[in-house]
């Protein structure tokens, strides 16, 4: 399995390599368009705001890299900023276009909750989807927006800051993106992390 981590400058790439080689494997960082056809899972970290990430990611070319790889039906995680990045447009900072991997819109929770935002720390992330109810509990969050997918089934996880919401995703064990961070929620979001690249090694 040749699995690349996008280094864009918007992530951190070296906790989530580290997770990477606690799991297992072994991880290239990527940062020329050109290296991504090597790989065949990708995982796009990101910390920072949507439309600055998506432009480096158009600079640099990375978003046609990034699709051409999907289209190759090659399969793709986001972590964080990068889940928030698969999907159709977010609400930061006015309206911003982005992969549009998932059909769906990413939206402040100011505009929804009362709640202290940031949501900052550990949380619950449970699911409908029986393959992966070995993995609900506790994970590790810190963001200001959230996703809502247009398909239903596209959630993989749910979880609940003030309002019940999107944590994670799963298109056609493909496309995922989980908005907690894996590689900072202790064994139980490294053997998630590890569940899926093992379906995806299949």
């Amino acid at each position: 399995m040749k699995i690349g981590i996008i280094d864009y400058g918007m992530g951190n790439i070296q906790s989530v390599k580290n997770a990477i080689k606690k799991i297992g494997y072994s991880a290239n960082l990527i940062s020329n368009p050109k290296d991504v056809s090597n790989c065949n899972f990708l995982i796009l970290p990101g910390v920072g705001a949507f439309p600055n990430a998506m432009k480096r990611l158009n600079e640099s070319g990375l978003d046609k890299a990034i699709f051409k790889h999907v289209e190759l039906q090659k399969p793709i995680l986001g972590i964080c900023l990068g889940m928030q990045l698969l999907f159709s447009k977010s609400y930061e900072f006015g309206e911003a276009p982005g992969l549009d991997l998932v059909k769906g819109d990413v939206l402040p929770f100011s505009d929804y909750i009362k709640e202290k935002i940031p949501h900052m720390g550990w949380n619950n992330a449970y699911t409908r989807k029986s393959g992966y109810k070995n993995f609900e509990g506790d994970y590790y969050f810190v963001h200001s927006f959230f996703c809502k997918p247009r398909n239903p089934e596209d959630v993989l996880f749910s979880s609940n800051y003030g309002i019940d919401y999107c944590s994670a995703v799963d298109i056609d064990n493909r496309i995922f993106g989980v908005q907690f961070h894996p590689e900072k929620s202790q064994t139980l979001g490294l053997n998630l992390l590890k569940f899926i690249i093992g379906i995806c090694s299949k």
